[in-house]
């Protein structure tokens, strides 16, 4: 059965083709992601998804070698109707999927689960799915951790557009810089004189009533000569003002850093969990106003929480915690096992993150987009490695000083 397309679909697909990913390259975040939820979930076939108009497209996949799906025949173009994982038990007996060309074969698709990649505006891009031949079941806890891998799939998606705006808007910035001693020239200059000359004649004119026709005739002359550099000016000022203004800037105001940490510890628990990884929560106690977009933030510091857990051996511990050190701080500790494994984490940080993060390509490339939203941020990030210790990260905030009507209402939401 051919699935109906989503009522918003016009305005979906613009959200899917300004990220601007169909037919790129393989890349190592979304392939650890796909073979994450294959060993979550304990199918052979696992593929991060992206519904085209006329086609399915996997960004990353595990089992049989299937890049392009006619949406037709898609299992996704159903699951992305909903807000919610889609789980087919059993696709031979579901009236959707019984005559499906990759059901009906002896060792078709039996099984299939998917969960929408939603983005923050609410437009379902695709799915993070999982398959297998067999008709089965997930338990609760995997459909949770199917969940929470397809947030970090969205929000890898998301925060690599604002990356790359944040970067063009840094470019942009730095060519009016350079133009900004000729425009200072003009305009204490050659422009200042012409409109002296422009003021003088139009107070004249209105005090008196008399046309001077030679001051008239030296305004005119003056205005044609700079009529470009008021252009320059105009489209100058018309820049800057853009710069920052765009559709792709963040969206800073006064949030709450303890709160903001607590919701990306939730988001990465399932995944945790499903490696039986212990994560100690100590965000928590007084409010530690900041100023930041909360959105790409939360996305940011999941994403940090989501390569801890990424890199540490299971049955491993990480640490999440807040406080205030030269500013609000978010700590993370992922700490050495008791048999001497060490986690993972440093190397990839160091390499990915802190050595040369403007080189966003490269098999840590989710790390580095994190690092230049951090940067917008004018956040600092301090990174420490000890045997015995396990491998430490400090991200520090400049601090947003509260109002007391600010003050009362945050204390009175403790």
């Amino acid at each position: 059965m051919k699935a109906p397309l989503p009522d918003n679909e016009i305005e979906r697909l613009a959200a899917l083709y300004s990220l601007d990913i169909l037919d790129s390259p393989p890349e190592k975040d979304f392939d650890d992601i796909v073979a994450l939820a294959a060993g979550v979930c304990e199918t052979p076939i696992s593929m991060v998804s992206l519904v085209d108009a006329d086609r399915q497209w996997a960004k990353a996949k595990t089992g049989p070698d299937l890049v392009d799906t006619a949406r037709d025949l898609s299992f996704c173009a159903h699951a992305i109707l909903g807000r919610d994982l889609l789980m087919v038990p059993d696709a031979g007996v579901d009236p959707r999927f019984a005559d499906n060309p990759t059901v009906t074969p002896p060792d078709g698709i039996r099984f299939y689960a998917g969960a929408p990649l939603l983005t923050t505006d609410g437009f379902a891009l695709g799915t993070l799915c999982v398959m297998d031949t067999e008709p089965r079941r997930l338990t609760m806890e995997q459909q949770q951790a199917l969940r929470a891998l397809a947030r970090q799939v969205t929000a890898q998606l998301e925060l690599r557009r604002y990356a790359y705006a944040l970067a063009n808007t840094t470019a942009r910035l730095q060519e009016l810089e350079r133009r900004k001693d000729d425009l200072a020239g003009l305009v204490g200059g050659e422009l200042r004189s012409s409109l002296r000359l422009m003021s003088t004649y139009l107070e004249n004119l209105g005090a008196t009533g008399y046309h001077d026709a030679e001051l008239a005739d030296m305004v005119g002359r003056a205005t044609a000569a700079h009529v470009r550099g008021f252009r320059e000016l105009i489209d100058h000022l018309t820049q800057m003002a853009e710069a920052g203004l765009g559709g792709d800037s963040l969206h800073m105001r006064q949030v709450d850093l303890t709160r903001v940490t607590q919701r990306a510890v939730e988001a990465v628990r399932p995944i945790a969990a499903s490696k039986h990884i212990w994560i100690l929560n100590q965000a928590g106690g007084p409010s530690l106003p900041i100023i930041a977009d909360p959105v790409r933030l939360e996305q940011v510091l999941t994403h940090l929480l989501f390569a801890a857990v990424k890199y540490t051996p299971e049955g491993g511990r990480v640490r999440v915690g807040t406080e205030m050190e030269s500013g609000p701080t978010v700590r993370l500790d992922d700490m050495d096992l008791p048999d001497g494994l060490r986690p993972d984490l440093f190397p990839h940080l160091y390499y990915g993150a802190i050595a040369n993060p403007a080189d966003v390509p490269g098999p840590d490339r989710g790390l580095a987009v994190a690092k230049r939203i951090l940067d917008a941020h004018h956040a600092t990030v301090a990174l420490s490695d000890r045997p015995g210790d396990g491998t430490s990260l400090h991200v520090v905030f400049p601090y947003a000083d509260l109002t007391p009507d600010e003050l009362l209402r945050d204390l009175a939401m403790v």
